[in-house]
């Protein structure tokens, strides 16, 4: 028997497809690129995958995965972001036509000594001031002139990562850079049958600088209708949550003054209050460090009402305040977050973002598809 626990997490396939096509609306003229890596930022692989299966690619960074989405008959070009792991993934990568990113000199020389049954389609990622993976220095020229001749490798794509496309520093370094290599690449590239693409934008970049659009796009965290930008909502971008964290109240405590809830007595009540018990915890991936001292609380939904956690989350439960809520009562429907409290919010509260809570979701949490 299943568990009857109230706890679950509730996927609108709408709100995703409405994301997808949000971003071909702001990219009219890029290929967009569904990123699902990370079990699709913890929504779940093969049921983003069903619901975009008309998507012009998909990007994810586990092998299994990517063979999962060719299991799932799914013919679109799937990138793999960080390329192979070791040079005995190449035959897989062949054998189901994946294309990886290729990030560094080991990669390039396992690449080009690989026995393959076909050439690769290959993304050549630079590192324009993201520091942490890509080419760079003397390496540019030499993986620029290799991609162009070598036989394992086929079509090819230019690829870089914006670090500040979400803040007021920027693109435009990094684009300048980015620039300088295309002029390097169309030199080297101009006698050659193979032309090259071009793929710089991620979510950010795609609202906020339709420059960087060219061939590729490649949406991640506004597929799942969360904002990349801290000081401007999703509802203001038109982003709908796809995934609501659904709970009730489990029991319901009266609290004198003085009294303190949970863990560590962090919080205690000033005045007589009522609280409310919600079947979640950190076990369940909501974040333990979520605030709910006497200062400050974490938002929550209750009955429809907003008001605050209290005390310290617990493993499987947490608390909400619910003083001013008479008609609130076990059995009283709760939000985490979801659709009128977004998780960005919630993640702010918490000191983290959204990405985290949708990827700390557990496996004990129930998900269920909803349109």
């Amino acid at each position: 028997m299943h568990s009857l626990r109230p706890l679950r997490a509730e996927i609108s396939l709408s709100a995703l497809r409405h994301n997808y096509t949000l971003v071909k609306k702001r990219a009219p003229d890029s290929l967009a690129f569904a990123v699902v890596k990370a079990n699709a930022y913890g929504h779940g692989l093969e049921r983003v995958a069903r619901a975009l299966s008309d998507a012009d690619g998909f990007a994810t960074l586990e092998l299994d995965s990517a063979i999962k989405l060719r299991e799932l008959g799914l013919r679109a070009p799937i990138l793999m972001l960080e390329g192979f792991f070791d040079e005995k993934e190449l035959p897989y990568f062949s054998r189901h036509d994946l294309m990886p990113v290729v990030r560094d000199m080991e990669q390039i020389n396992q690449l080009t000594a690989a026995d393959l049954t076909r050439p690769l389609d290959v993304f050549l990622k630079f590192n324009t001031g993201m520091n942490r993976l890509g080419l760079q220095g003397g390496a540019v020229g030499f993986a620029l002139n290799t991609a162009a001749n070598h036989r394992n490798i086929d079509a090819v794509t230019l690829m870089t990562h914006f670090a500040t496309a979400d803040d007021k520093l920027g693109i435009s370094a990094q684009l300048r850079r980015f620039e300088e290599i295309t002029k390097s690449a169309a030199a080297i590239f101009k006698s050659k049958p193979k032309p090259f693409a071009q793929s710089l934008a991620n979510s950010a970049a795609i609202l906020r600088y339709p420059e960087t659009h060219r061939d590729w796009v490649r949406p991640g965290i506004m597929l799942y209708g969360s904002s990349p930008f801290a000081d401007k909502s999703a509802a203001l971008l038109d982003l709908k949550p796809v995934m609501a964290l659904r709970s009730e109240i489990i029991g319901v405590q009266a609290l004198e003054p003085g009294d303190s809830v949970g863990y560590g007595a962090t919080y205690v009540a000033q005045k007589k209050m009522r609280i409310g018990i919600v079947a979640c915890g950190y076990a369940d991936g909501y974040p333990r460090h979520a605030p709910g001292s006497n200062s400050q609380g974490t938002p929550i939904n209750v009955g429809g009402k907003r008001t605050r956690t209290i005390g310290r989350v617990s493993m499987d439960m947490l608390a909400a305040d619910i003083t001013d809520m008479s008609h609130i009562h076990k059995g009283a429907p709760v939000t985490l977050w979801g659709e009128g409290l977004p998780a960005d919010e919630v993640a702010a509260a918490a000191g983290t973002i959204s990405y985290e809570l949708f990827c700390g979701i557990t496996a004990r949490v129930p998900m269920v598809d909803v349109e």
